[in-house]
């Protein structure tokens, strides 16, 4: 069963057992996908799927950043709960050091040698990551690398 047809399924469950806040939180996410699919014209693959819903949850940690200067506590409890919802679709992140251990591992195949060199490790590392480390994540471990 594919990652969408698996958020569909169990939309659907949290609809009979009313379970508002899932239910929710997989419709939004949902019609992400659905916008994205229309703005493609084509239906997304699985890592198209995992890309949406990484926005999804980096959406919701901004929204937790604008609710504590707001000191909206209520807003912050709700976007944490839809991180974790949203979470459990998502492959188990990455640590640093595993990370950092694919990135040295891609940086000694390409050669790279400096930051100037970014493009090109990242070119080969993200396909990798399949959806457990974030770009922002990928690009500061290399650069990381690259200057140290």
């Amino acid at each position: 069963m594919t990652l969408k047809a698996t958020l569909e399924n169990d939309m659907r469950e949290a609809l009979r057992a009313k379970d508002e806040m899932r239910k929710n939180t997989l419709r939004l996410a949902l019609s992400s996908i659905r916008l994205v699919e229309i703005d493609k014209t084509s239906p997304l693959d699985e890592a198209g799927v995992m890309a949406v819903l990484q926005k999804e949850i980096k959406s919701r940690h901004e929204l937790i950043a604008d609710a504590e200067k707001a000191n909206r506590p209520d807003l912050i409890e709700a976007a944490q709960k839809e991180i974790a919802i949203l979470a459990d679709y998502l492959p188990e992140a990455l640590s640093e050091e595993e990370l950092e251990t694919i990135a040295r591992q891609v940086i000694a195949d390409t050669g790279a040698t400096s930051p100037a060199q970014l493009g090109q490790v990242m070119k080969i590392l993200m396909p990798q990551l399949k959806g457990r480390a974030t770009g922002d994540q990928a690009s500061q471990a290399v650069r990381k690398l690259l200057q140290g």
